[in-house]
């Protein structure tokens, strides 16, 4: 009875030595927010186009299974996931510290002692030899006095759930990288297209020139100039589906398949982008973006580690406890004469590490001042983020309007150097010009059409949505 009271006071006094916690508690850092983003117009409000669901980003069906294919089965977004399982196996392994081990040690000693030896009061030729087996269930626990373990268990819980940040950063990425590439796809497309009807007009042209050359109306550098058109046609063609090639393979890859040939729902000029990119307010940021998250909680870890550090400079207690039988014959092991218990308290002191308790504590006040400029960078780096996108968005659209107006013109100029031509006002060159002008600024049209789309991709990841 003696013996179980002391055991329950030396428990009660290790559980109320474990309350003590060295090393600094967690603080939110106070980074001054602006009140709007840089290029909003319109005061901000809480609205945010981050709050919407990625499926209703755009209304292409098609997009959206290619979207859900890739969350299935994108290689990167399961290597995400099973770096979270592997941090969520390390927080159980670090959590297991504060609780008692438990072990069945089983022993079986034999000695054969020197007749002859050391012990001078010992006969000589007396048998020293013996042999005992021991068997039972011990015991080993580290008491947590400052905190230590507690600590460690802190910064893996960070660390775990940074990784899990991290997780929806690559999830968030994915989408995006998935409808910029198909919004790709879709431009080389309308490339493709209109690579292919200048392709058919250079070759009436050439046809029609090279009809009035014979009549002796045109001259043989209106048909070599009527040519040029042709082969800038065809080399634009051979380059969009080469690119349109490359292209599918790269969304199949991120898709988790084997390349090949890639669905299409809308044409670029049918993809319709939302009525509506509200920002919201910069602060949320904080709880939108996934890359945020995570380096604050990399912030949590390295500040738990300091307290692990410090934990150092202070005694460490440790419990080893054993209850058993020990016999010379197995037989007697589970006998009560056999029964064998012991209690091994030991506790250690630093008393002189050449300085390097007090370097690793150093090392890790560095690690958490370096965690915290890396916490405020990725702050303000989420706000360049925003305001880009922003910009772009505004300024590219007022582009593509210029360049539907330039486009209309450029058509109209072709037509009217056409009819000049054929009624012999103008030369061949006239003609050529205006056609390669329309050509160009076709492309042109078709690629800020892609910009835009992207844009708005770009805004909607930039303020943290489509990991929902």
């Amino acid at each position: 009875m003696r013996t179980a009271l002391r055991y329950a006071v030396v428990a009660s006094l290790a559980t109320l030595l474990t309350g003590c916690l060295v090393g600094p508690n967690y603080k939110n850092p106070n980074v001054p927010l602006p009140v709007q983003f840089r290029g909003t117009i319109t005061p901000a409000d809480e609205k945010s186009l981050a709050d919407t669901k990625w499926e209703d980003l755009f209304p292409d069906p098609v997009l959206r299974q290619l979207v859900t294919t890739a969350l299935k089965q994108n290689f990167n977004l399961q290597l995400a996931a099973e770096r979270v399982l592997q941090s969520q196996a390390q927080l159980d392994s670090r959590r297991a510290n504060l609780l008692p081990f438990l072990n069945i040690p089983a022993q079986w000693t034999a000695t054969r002692g020197s007749s002859i030896g050391s012990l001078p009061f010992i006969k000589e030729g007396t048998n020293l030899s013996y042999a005992y087996t021991q068997l039972g269930l011990g015991a080993t626990w580290e008491v947590d006095l400052w905190g230590r373990l507690r600590r460690m268990n802190e910064s893996a819980r960070a660390q775990m759930l940074a990784s899990e940040e991290n997780r929806l950063a690559v999830r968030m990425a994915l989408v995006a990288e998935v409808m910029n590439t198909y919004f790709e796809l879709l431009e080389q497309d309308r490339e493709l297209s209109i690579g292919e009807q200048t392709r058919d007009v250079a070759q009436n042209g050439l046809r029609l020139t090279t009809l009035r050359r014979d009549q002796g109306v045109a001259t043989g550098l209106d048909v070599h100039q009527a040519e040029q058109l042709l082969y800038t046609a065809t080399a634009q063609i051979a380059a969009a589906k080469r690119n349109i090639a490359q292209t599918e393979n790269a969304l199949s890859l991120l898709m988790g398949e084997a390349p090949g040939d890639v669905a299409r729902g809308s044409e670029l000029e049918q993809v319709a982008r939302p009525a509506d990119l509200p920002p919201g307010l910069p602060s949320s940021l904080l709880t939108r973006r996934p890359d945020i998250r995570s380096a604050e909680q990399m912030l949590i870890s390295a500040n738990a580690e300091i307290g692990v550090a410090r934990a150092q400079y202070f005694p460490a207690l440790s419990l080893n406890a054993f209850l058993g039988g020990q016999s010379r014959r197995v037989s007697d092991i589970f006998t009560d004469p056999a029964r064998f218990a012991f209690i091994t308290p030991a506790t250690s002191l630093p008393i002189f590490h050449a300085g390097q308790i007090r370097a690793n504590v150093r090392v890790t006040e560095a690690q958490q001042r370096q965690a915290l400029l890396t916490y405020q960078e990725t702050i303000f780096t989420g706000l360049r983020d925003a305001s880009d996108a922003l910009v772009a968005n505004a300024q590219t659209r007022e582009q593509v309007n210029q360049q539907q107006l330039l486009v209309a013109a450029l058509t109209e100029t072709t037509r009217l150097s056409r009819v000049r031509y054929e009624g012999g006002l103008d030369s061949f060159l006239q003609v050529l010009d205006s056609q390669r002008n329309l050509f160009q600024g076709q492309l042109v049209l078709a690629q800020l059409r892609m910009v835009e789309l992207q844009s708005v991709v770009g805004l909607y990841r930039a303020l943290g949505g489509g990991w929902q």
